[in-house]
């Protein structure tokens, strides 16, 4: 473990250089504020966040400003991997600035290799406290998961969401398609549930971090109608 989390911090040197940023108005975390911040903080610095958004009072940043101030390096606070929406934007959602959060994507919010990959360098390496795997409500992929929707690459997409489904237990002859929102929503959050758990399952360098108590992974559900995000 130690020879391999040395070898990611040396990756690490190229993409954080040292800086510090002390306008309040756009303020982006250095070195030592990152490292002073545990991951129970880093939660409430996005549960902060997003009842701001949910308020309508998300900060007026410079964002020009902010990308010119992170170009020497970077220092976020938290990692978040989210569906492909366009609507679950997680810099949006959680009114954050440049250079605060790493954000992973893809249609389902499903963890594989390549996530994991950049999960372990954007903690391991570059010290953010926190991992969040958000789903949404109304989730195209969950839907057409549902639905047993095959089309092309997509169809091996969705095919990583087939256990949520099988897991979610309801009355014989409730519909379990996409037309039931209610069942969708419930297969969106299991899903969530056990991607958390596959992220820890696959991730020896995530748990160890976990078990250090350096970094948190908890899941959340973003809801589209209201904009409020819910953690699990």
């Amino acid at each position: 473990m130690k020879n391999r989390l040395a070898g990611l911090m040396a990756v690490a040197v190229l993409a954080v250089a040292p800086f510090a940023v002390a306008d309040d108005d756009y303020r982006t975390f250095d070195q030592a504020s990152q490292s002073a911040l545990t991951p129970d903080e880093a939660l409430q610095l996005l549960i902060d966040g997003n009842a701001r958004f949910v308020a309508g009072e998300s900060i007026e940043r410079d964002l020009i400003e902010q990308q010119r101030e992170t170009a020497g390096g970077q220092y976020p606070f938290a990692v978040v991997l989210s569906c492909l929406d366009s609507r679950s934007a997680p810099e949006v959602v959680f009114d954050q600035g440049v250079g605060d959060i790493f954000v992973g994507r893809v249609a389902g919010n499903v963890v594989d290799t390549n996530l994991l990959g950049s999960f372990e360098f954007a903690t391991a390496a570059a010290g953010s406290k926190l991992i969040v795997v958000m789903g949404h409500t109304a989730c195209g992929a969950v839907m057409g998961a549902c639905d047993g929707v095959e089309v092309g690459n997509l169809t091996a997409l969705l095919d990583e969401i087939e256990p949520a489904i099988d897991a979610v237990s309801t009355p014989v002859g409730t519909d379990r398609s996409s037309a039931n929102a209610e069942f969708v929503n419930r297969v969106a959050e299991t899903n969530v549930r056990m991607q958390v758990n596959e992220l820890l399952r696959r991730s020896d360098v995530i748990r160890g971090l976990v078990e250090q108590g350096q970094v948190k992974v908890v899941g959340a559900i973003h809801d589209l109608a209201t904009g409020e995000v819910r953690f699990l």
